[in-house]
């Protein structure tokens, strides 16, 4: 099942999406009692609250209806640094990571946990805003997020998946120098506009996390191109990690890391620069394109 908010005569709806991504139900006219707003859906759905099948042909779907499936997380997401063993290696080489003071230790022995606030959460074919002053290192991350059905605390390894409601697609936008100047993650990570997401959420009954393709190209040349199975850290350690500090809520988003390839990688750095083109794209999700764009300076 694939969750969407789809922007209606100007108002965000829930809504349900067909498998090809081209008709969309609202969930309003599909289940006028449940919850309408996505964390809340996904807590009812979770809790054993069911979504009826859609009868008739639904409506169209024009891309540039869509919204980010979750734009109102109920917290800040948590994101995962170093999570894929090319990665890490290619950030420890670069010169930006302040986690890491040699080769020995580039390969993280604990997930790294950091958050990206909310209020940085974009839709999947909105504008990534090149902020003056702030412009000058921006990157790409296209990364897997994980979407909580079922909250918990310390929750086991063993349990965790059945935590999962679903998972969508993340640009880990990052300004690369204030990473550097500030030594931490979340001044540069957590700008305005710096966390495209979309399409719409899958539910996880439909995929296999251990086994999705995750992709980035910048201006359609490729740039990022790994599995999921290749993450240090995988889905259950990242669940069991984080509940085990905090109970997880329904509607928490997990980014879990990015691939190799990103533009601190490249001697030297590539960074975005006005009228880029990123698409992340997820294999059994979908893809999102952002555009950069230089804001005034008013």
């Amino acid at each position: 099942m694939k969750l969407a908010m789809v922007k209606q005569s100007g108002t965000p709806r829930l809504a349900r999406v067909d498998a090809e991504g081209r008709r969309f139900w609202p969930v309003a006219t599909l289940a006028p009692d449940l919850p309408q707003d996505m964390a809340s859906l996904i807590g009812a759905l979770a809790g054993g609250a069911t979504l009826p099948e859609p009868s008739g042909e639904g409506e169209a779907l024009d891309p540039a209806m869509l919204l980010a499936p979750l734009p109102n997380p109920p917290r800040n997401i948590f994101c995962v640094g170093k999570n894929y063993y090319a990665h890490a290696r290619e950030f420890a080489g670069s010169g930006y990571d302040s986690s890491s003071t040699s080769a020995a230790d580039a390969i993280p022995k604990a997930p790294i946990i950091f958050s990206k606030p909310f209020t940085s959460v974009s839709g999947p074919w909105d504008d990534i805003p090149l902020w003056p002053g702030i412009d000058e290192g921006v990157d790409y991350e296209a990364e897997l997020a994980v979407v909580i059905g079922r909250g918990g605390r310390n929750i086991p390894k063993a349990e965790a998946m059945a935590h999962v409601f679903g998972y969508t697609v993340v640009n880990d936008v990052t300004a690369r120098d204030l990473q550097g100047t500030h030594k931490q993650w979340l001044l540069g990570k957590g700008i305005d506009g710096f966390c495209p997401m979309g399409p719409w959420i899958v539910t996880a009954d439909e995929l296999d996390a251990h086994a999705m393709r995750v992709t980035c190209t910048v201006n359609g040349e490729k740039r990022q191109d790994a599995v999921t199975a290749d993450l240090i850290f995988d889905i259950p350690t990242l669940i069991e990690t984080i509940s085990r500090s905090m109970a997880l809520l329904p509607g928490d988003v997990i980014a879990t890391g990015t691939p190799e390839g990103v533009g601190i990688g490249f001697k030297p750095p590539r960074f975005l620069r006005d009228g880029d083109v990123v698409e992340c794209a997820i294999e059994g999700i979908g893809r999102i394109r952002n555009t950069l764009r230089r804001m005034g300076t008013d």
